[in-house]
């Protein structure tokens, strides 16, 4: 007889975006899909954590209760090693959570981190569950680096960012893969920046302020004389324009955070080509920054969107 396949859930990393996680994680429960094996790198460790020692509820309890004020209090900020110590908020897991072994867990879980010192992949697969979401979701910069027998770990986002790998190594047959790079950039991110334009309005939206019958009469530019009119039409000319073409300067986190959106989702979609999953499932959220943890229910709506857009191939997958 044959057996039954093995079904594997691989979570990806995304900071805020992980709460997609759960969305998708509750729509695929009401197509009867459930994980024989759960891997995730990051936030994908953490709700995956959640998922394999039963905890979701709790997790998504506090998620969506979550105020942007809360997520403020909950960074303890620190010059060693990152902007934030991490304890503040793994202190606050710690009381939503159980923290048991991850060998206890009735379903193998697996979590991805990077060692520090020499760049290659770890895959933690034992001891507490709690102590490996740490190290899976210390984001370089951001997060102080956890401490694991006596190595340095940070974000697995940065070498398997949807840890396929993992699922396939610890025996599940089919792969679904949910991978939270894409949207980040490119043209979802350009259409969501359009957008926003669009609503707050053109330069011609003061027009409709004036008086009917009204004409706007163009106004000539104002003539300098002599030798300063002559330097006005010259080097101060094409230095207005360059001020009127700059754009926008972003801020010093911005620039770091978009660079490692870019090397998250380099790296997932060159892992994804070489060991593609059988389902993969993309929640589009590109207004999302890296701390808006307080936008959860947004994340979780479009996460149970992205199995709706992929509910045709799940089903014959699946069978």
């Amino acid at each position: 007889m044959r057996r039954k396949p093995r079904i594997g859930l691989a979570l990806g990393s995304g900071s805020a975006r992980g709460w997609a996680h759960i969305g998708a994680i509750r729509a695929l429960e009401e197509r009867g899909v459930k994980p024989d094996v759960i891997c995730g790198s990051s936030i994908g460790a953490l709700v995956g954590a959640a998922y394999a020692s039963g905890q979701l509820d709790k997790l998504e309890k506090w998620c969506t209760s979550l105020a942007w004020t809360t997520v403020v209090r909950l960074m303890d900020l620190s010059w060693s090693g990152g902007l934030i110590r991490g304890a503040r908020l793994f202190n606050v897991f710690n009381t939503i959570l159980d923290d048991v072994d991850i060998d206890q867990l009735s379903v193998p879980y697996g979590a991805v981190a990077t060692e520090l010192g020499s760049g290659r992949e770890v895959w933690l697969r034992h001891g507490k569950m709690l102590d490996a979401v740490r190290a899976s979701c210390a984001l370089p910069g951001i997060f102080r680096p956890a401490v694991r027998d006596g190595v340095l770990l940070v974000d697995g986002g940065l070498v398997n960012p949807v840890p396929v790998s993992m699922c396939r190594a610890l025996g599940a047959d089919i792969v679904i893969a949910i991978d939270l790079s894409w949207g980040k950039l490119g043209v979802y991110r350009n259409r969501k920046l359009d957008k926003s334009v669009d609503d707050a309005g053109d330069k011609d939206a003061d027009r409709d302020l004036l008086p009917e019958g009204t004409v706007e009469m163009p106004v000539a530019p104002r003539e300098m004389p002599g030798w300063l009119g002559k330097f006005g039409r010259g080097w101060l000319a094409r230095a207005a324009k360059n001020v009127e073409d700059q754009v926008r300067m972003p801020s010093i986190i911005e620039v770091f955070t978009t660079s490692l959106d870019i090397v998250e989702m380099r790296v997932a979609r060159s892992r994804l080509a070489g060991d593609p999953a059988d389902v993969l499932l993309t929640p589009l959220l590109p207004g999302f920054r890296t701390m808006d943890f307080h936008r959860s229910k947004e994340a979780i709506e479009e996460g149970r969107a992205s199995v709706e857009r992929m509910g045709p191939l799940i089903e014959q997958v699946i069978g």
